[in-house]
């Protein structure tokens, strides 16, 4: 990811999921979100479901946008488009990001 199109990089553990938009020339964090989040857990306690992952995709983008981040780069950190990861980055699009 660069400055003007910064990266999406999705975490996933057993028990939660993270996303980061990242801006790899200068190894800054530009917006971040996870199911850790209190806005996120206070609705859904357990982190490891798609509907939270669908919480954190749309929180990551609301922040990226806020910031006049649009257009990303999505990295699935070599998990496969499924599932969470899927839930998550679909989210993201449906709040405005786009790749």
């Amino acid at each position: 990811g660069t400055a003007v199109k910064p990266r999406l990089c999705v975490f996933r553990s057993s028990r939660h999921i993270y996303a980061q938009v990242i801006d790899d020339m200068s190894g800054n964090t530009l917006a971040a979100a996870s199911t850790l989040d209190a806005e996120i857990k206070a609705d859904t306690p357990d982190g490891g479901n798609v509907a939270a992952a669908s919480k954190v995709g749309a929180l990551v983008a609301k922040r990226a946008l806020e910031k006049n981040i649009e257009d990303v780069v999505f990295d699935r950190g070599g998990y496969i488009y499924h599932g969470r990861v899927a839930a998550l980055a679909e989210a993201a699009r449906e709040a405005g990001l786009k790749f």
